[in-house]
């Protein structure tokens, strides 16, 4: 059973006491926390089944025994088993919105929330948008959000993992939009033949070998389905970059995130015109390019590619 001390009698007490646990365990933050006292509130919180915003007046509400074990528990647990704490809790904030979140895909945090919040304004105007691609979908939270942001789009949420889309699909029926959201198992674009969107956007498997073997145990809870993108990180990217133009309308536009390994994009893609977007809450790693420089690009995404191909084919006959 997890330590209960005494001398901890309020909300305001745990969350303290809870912090200071996080740092003395070293602990990492990053999955809707940068700090201890933040991850402390959100464990205590949820424990007690209160909302994030708490008025400061509860703060010094005191706690049943049930309540004490059951913080100290959790506390316990985000030490012990270095589970990001969405995974404790079960729900993460995406875009203003609660998500049910658990191991079968991966929390959310991209900055593409901003693009979303603002209808993917100003690189399209909101009032043309009518279809939407969630491709890489895990939660369903950026489809989701867009759906609600854009409340005359039909939106398509789109996995390889049927476990991921399980929870995507619960998302959709807490965020009741059903009608206008749909659920697709696909690799990348295999399943969606003849369709065409407004605005892709996903949010692929970017993380390369060097940087998943350096990630904290945190990250590393999260599934690798979800985060490994091969040796430099940019499989799924590339193929992305070769299929999206034909699932695109004429004045349409793909947002990927890529995170650290843009530079390695940049890199095998030089003469590419990526536009890199930038965002007042930060994140950084996520590009855009319209439907016109995607076809004028096509030669240069499949020349890649099959370099790529070469080298892995190359490597495995040593």
């Amino acid at each position: 059973m997890a330590e209960q001390p005494d001398s901890l009698i309020t909300i305001q007490d745990f969350v303290r006491w809870g912090a200071s646990r996080f740092n003395a365990a070293g602990l990492y933050f990053g999955h809707g926390t940068d700090n201890a006292v933040d991850e402390a509130v959100h464990l205590v919180l949820s424990a007690l089944y209160l909302e994030p915003e708490l008025t400061a007046g509860f703060r010094d509400c005191r706690l049943t025994p049930a309540e004490r074990v059951a913080v100290c528990e959790l506390i316990e647990r985000r030490i012990l088993e270095r589970l990001p704490a969405p995974y404790l809790t079960g729900r993460a904030w995406f875009a203003g919105l609660e998500f049910a979140v658990n191991r079968h895909v991966l929390i959310p945090r991209s900055p593409i929330a901003e693009l979303v919040e603002a209808g993917f304004d100003p690189w399209i105007d909101s009032e043309r948008i009518t279809r939407v691609l969630d491709l890489c979908c895990g939660s369903g939270c950026i489809g989701i959000a867009a759906a609600i942001h854009l409340p005359d789009a039909d939106v398509d949420l789109v996995d390889i993992s049927p476990d991921a889309l399980a929870v995507a699909h619960s998302n959709v029926m807490r965020h009741g939009v059903g009608e206008r959201v749909h659920l697709i198992e696909s690799d990348l674009f295999a399943a969606l033949e003849g369709r065409r969107y407004d605005v892709i956007v996903s949010n692929p498997p970017y993380v390369s070998r060097a940087e998943l073997d350096s990630l904290p145990a945190e990250y590393r809870n999260e599934p690798r389905l979800g985060l490994y993108g091969g040796e430099d990180g940019l499989d799924l990217v590339i193929l992305i970059l070769i299929d999206a133009a034909r699932y695109l309308t004429a004045t349409g536009i793909l947002i990927v995130e890529v995170g650290n390994s843009a530079a390695a994009l940049e890199a095998r893609l030089p003469e590419v015109p990526f536009t890199w977007l930038e965002f007042e809450r930060g994140g950084e790693g996520v590009l855009l390019l319209t439907h016109e420089q995607l076809v004028t690009c096509q030669t240069q995404f499949e020349e890649t590619f099959l370099s790529q191909d070469a080298a892995a084919t190359g490597c495995a006959t040593h």
